[in-house]
């Protein structure tokens, strides 16, 4: 196993070898989700913005829903899917989900006070975890956006519960945010995990692998982590206090395949270098976060979603490893939550989705106080067999608002078929459609927060039509595209 003591020796380029021996071996050791988190000084909306690009292998199926509060006898309890039991709260908190079935580890959340929750796959090193209970997964992201009313609330939340249960798979970063916060959560298989708050004018991203380095762990107002979580590391024998230097998170805790593999390196670098004042060399040794050339808006992290290595040049090499997309024929849904705070959230908390690649696909504004999504974003709960996917993307396409995300997914199927000019097409076409649905934004929350102050009802269903209006736009564009009218 290669030492912290190894990976720190200036005098031997270890991460050098690591990259070449991972683009020897081939392969992807990680499903390549990519998330992206600006502090609120850092937004054009003095907000806090999450954005999330959810890969994962076909066949698949994203549905979205409007949860409800609930409430809940004192004595209740749940159950976890691995058969742990945990006590029930009197009442939960309503949120926006994301639904992928039949996947434990690709939903994500946005509750009602605005704490947003998203993932991404960061294989640990460790080989020895403790479980209890049968441990916690699934669930976990969930429970933070039933219970918590704060990202910070959010980390502490989800870190006891890792620590009484233990996380169940090798290792993750969860994106936890609100209005006020960004923080990234690594968690680790068994009962550690760490996690630091994303600077307020500063941007993090995070690509398949840990981005944690040397943080001071006494500083709880932006680091928080399970108390033994460097002493764990050291009898482990894989943190030596005297000969490694600062405690580093990822260097310690990190799958070196994971942590080297050009497909993660590559995808935050080149994700930091859209944003950074200067041009990031690429490495290991990427930065927690960087503080942008310029504020960022929901159409800038829209484009870094829709990123593609195939059409847009970056500042490395055609032929470089570093050269990589940041949105795949992979990407099954793809979201960018503006989080504002300086309005009632039923209106200040806009989720804007995007199913299918965002490549060839068009981001929809939802405000969180809509009564529920339009019908066809809610199919079968069920992940469909191979022979069904493949047959619903490969058949002709029809617009039909029933069956969203077969219609976005047959959408993207016609276009990638047809190669670089359409693509560019659906490309401008989406960022034409967004820009407009972001100039008529203003005007229409101005008429709905008037109403809202005596009628939240009528103020909600204006959104609502605009959302509509939005969704029809779109459609007609994938028609007259693919017509070539």
């Amino acid at each position: 196993m290669i030492s912290s003591t190894y990976w720190r020796t200036k005098a031997h380029p270890a991460w050098m070898l690591a990259l070449l021996l991972a683009i020897v071996a081939g392969g992807r050791p990680c499903q390549a989700c990519f998330s992206i988190v600006a502090g609120k000084d850092a937004s054009t909306d003095g907000c806090v913005i999450v954005a999330h690009n959810e890969d994962d292998t076909a066949p698949q199926i994203v549905n979205h829903h409007k949860v409800p509060r609930r409430s809940y006898p004192v004595s209740a309890k749940g159950t976890l899917r691995n058969g742990g039991s945990l006590e029930q709260v009197e009442q939960t908190w309503a949120y926006i989900w994301s639904e992928m079935p039949g996947m434990s580890f690709s939903d994500s959340y946005v509750n009602e006070w605005g704490v947003t929750v998203a993932s991404d796959n960061c294989p640990s090193r460790e080989d020895k975890p403790e479980l209890t209970e049968g441990g916690i997964g699934y669930l976990l992201r969930r429970l933070v956006a039933e219970r918590a009313k704060t990202a910070r609330d959010g980390v502490l939340l989800a870190g006891r519960l890792v620590e009484r249960f233990g996380y169940v798979d090798s290792g993750r970063t969860y994106i936890i945010a609100d209005p006020n916060e960004g923080w990234l959560l690594c968690v680790v298989n068994g009962k550690h995990w760490q996690a630091q708050r994303v600077p307020d004018d500063q941007v993090a991203m995070v690509a398949n692998t840990y981005t944690i380095h040397e943080v001071a762990t006494q500083n709880k107002a932006n680091v928080l982590a399970s108390a033994d979580i460097i002493d764990y590391a050291t009898s482990r024998g894989w943190y030596n206090p005297q000969t490694d230097g600062p405690f580093d998170f990822a260097k310690v805790y990190a799958n070196p395949k994971a942590a080297f593999h050009p497909n993660n390196i590559g995808r935050q670098w080149s994700g930091l270098n859209c944003i950074a004042r200067a041009q990031l060399a690429p490495g290991p040794d990427l930065p927690f976060s960087v503080v942008p050339k310029h504020k960022l808006s929901v159409l800038d992290a829209m484009q870094i979603l829709r990123h593609d290595k195939e059409s847009e040049s970056g500042p490395a090499p055609a032929d470089s490893p570093f050269v990589c997309a940041l949105c795949s024929g992979a990407t099954q849904t793809s979201f960018v939550a503006q989080l504002r705070r300086e309005r009632p959230l039923d209106i200040g908390i806009v989720y804007w989705v995007c199913l299918a690649s965002p490549r060839t696909s068009f981001y929809l504004p939802f405000h969180f106080g809509i009564s529920d999504f339009p019908a066809g974003f809610r199919l079968p709960s069920q992940r469909p067999t191979g022979e069904v996917y493949g047959r619903r993307v490969d058949a002709p396409f029809a617009v039909n608002p029933q069956e969203a995300f077969w219609m976005f997914s047959n959408f993207r199927d016609k276009v990638d078929r047809r190669g670089p000019a359409i693509t560019a097409a659906v490309k401008a076409e989406a960022q034409r459609t967004e820009q407009d649905a972001v100039a008529l934004q203003k005007p229409m929350e101005e008429v709905a927060l008037r109403l809202y102050k005596s009628d939240q009802a009528t103020a909600m269903r204006l959104l609502e039509n605009g959302s509509k209006g939005v969704y029809l736009s779109c459609m007609e564009a994938m028609s007259t595209l693919l017509s070539g009218k």
